[in-house]
C-alpha cells in the first residue's frame, strides 16, 4: 500500500507541471506532439525492456480479451493526451486542470458502478456538489466545458481498465505504446513527405531534444500510475489526485495569467468543496489499527 501511494503521488506531481513542457514545445502543433509521445515512449520502453529482458509477457496479449483490453486503454490514452495537449497550448491550463479535479469522483463513480465499490452517504453529496459545480460553470459560460469533461472521463476510464489490466505497469504501458506505433509513424511519415515535420523543419535544436524527451517525460510518471494505481483503491488514487490539478490550476492562474473571473471561481468552489467533502469521509471512516496486547 505505501509503495503504492508514493508511485501515484509521484505521477501526480509529474502531471502537474506537464504545462511548463508542453509551453516549452508550443511550436509544434498538438497532433504531432501526440505522435513524438507515442514514438519516442515506444523507443525508451523498449531499450527498459531490452535491459531487464523482459519478453515473456509478449504471449499472455494474443488472448483476444487481453489484446481488446489494451487497445481500449491506448485509445482512451491517446485521446487524453490530444486533448490536454491542445488545451494547455491554446491557454486552456485552467480547464484542463477542472477536469481533473473533476476524475477523482469519476473515479468514484467507475469504482461503485463497475468494481461494486460501496459508497457512503457523504461521498454520494460530493458527486452531487461536484455535478452542481459543472452545472454553474456550464450556465455562466453559456457551453459545457468539454475540455474538463472529455479528460475527466477518458482518464477515469484508463485508469480503471488499467487496475483490471492482466498485465503489470511496464508490459501494459509497452503494448499500449506498440498499439498506438504504427498510427504515429505513418503520420510522421506522412508529414515529412509533405514537408509539415515540425521536428525536421524547426531551426530549435531544443525543440528537437524536448520532442525526443517526450519518451521519458511520458513514460515514467504512466509507469507510476499504472503501477500505483494496482496496489490502491481507486478512492485513494481520487485523493491523491487532488496534487496534479491544484499545480496546473496555480500554474495557469499565476504563471499563464489566464482569465479567472469571480462567476467561474463559485463553480471551482464547489468542486472543491465536493472533495472536501469526500477527503473528509475517508478521513473519519478509515480504518483504525488495531491496538496490540502488552
Amino acid at each position: 500500500m505505501n509503495t503504492g501511494i508514493l508511485s501515484a503521488a509521484l505521477a501526480f506531481l509529474c502531471w502537474g507541471l506537464f504545462p511548463l513542457y508542453f509551453h516549452a514545445i508550443d511550436e509544434v502543433p498538438p497532433l504531432q506532439i501526440l505522435a513524438h509521445r507515442m514514438l519516442w515512449s515506444l523507443l525508451f520502453l523498449v531499450i527498459v525492456l531490452a535491459v531487464r529482458r523482459q519478453w515473456a509477457w509478449l504471449n499472455l496479449v494474443r488472448q483476444p480479451r487481453v489484446f481488446g483490453s489494451f487497445v481500449a486503454s491506448a485509445l482512451l490514452l491517446s485521446v487524453n493526451w490530444l486533448i490536454y495537449i491542445w488545451a494547455v497550448n491554446n491557454n486552456h491550463v485552467i480547464e484542463a486542470s477542472l477536469g481533473y479535479f473533476i476524475n477523482p469522483l469519476v473515479n468514484i463513480m467507475f469504482g461503485s458502478m463497475l468494481l461494486k465499490e460501496r459508497l457512503r452517504r457523504t461521498q454520494w453529496m460530493a458527486i452531487g456538489v461536484a455535478a452542481l459545480g459543472v452545472a454553474w460553470l456550464t450556465w455562466q459560460a453559456g457551453n459545457v466545458p468539454w475540455v474538463a469533461l472529455a479528460l475527466a472521463v477518458s482518464f477515469g476510464g484508463y485508469g480503471l481498465l488499467r487496475k483490471t489490466a492482466a498485465l503489470g505497469a511496464l508490459e501494459g504501458l509497452s503494448f499500449e505504446t506498440m498499439v498506438l506505433f504504427p498510427l504515429a509513424a505513418a503520420y510522421v511519415v506522412w508529414l515529412s513527405v509533405h514537408g509539415q515535420n515540425t521536428f525536421i523543419n524547426t531551426d530549435s535544436n531544443m525543440t528537437r531534444l524536448l520532442l525526443v524527451a517526450a519518451g521519458p517525460i511520458t513514460a515514467i510518471p504512466l509507469l507510476l500510475f499504472a503501477a500505483g494505481a494496482r496496489k490502491i483503491p481507486l478512492s485513494i488514487v481520487g485523493l491523491l489526485q487532488y496534487m496534479s490539478p491544484t499545480l496546473q490550476f496555480l500554474l495557469g492562474v499565476w504563471l499563464f495569467h489566464e482569465a479567472f473571473t469571480a462567476d467561474r471561481l463559485v463553480g471551482f468552489v464547489l468542486i472543491w468543496l465536493a472533495l472536501a467533502l469526500f477527503a473528509a469521509e475517508g478521513l473519519l471512516n478509515r480504518p483504525q489499527p488495531v491496538a496490540k496486547e502488552a
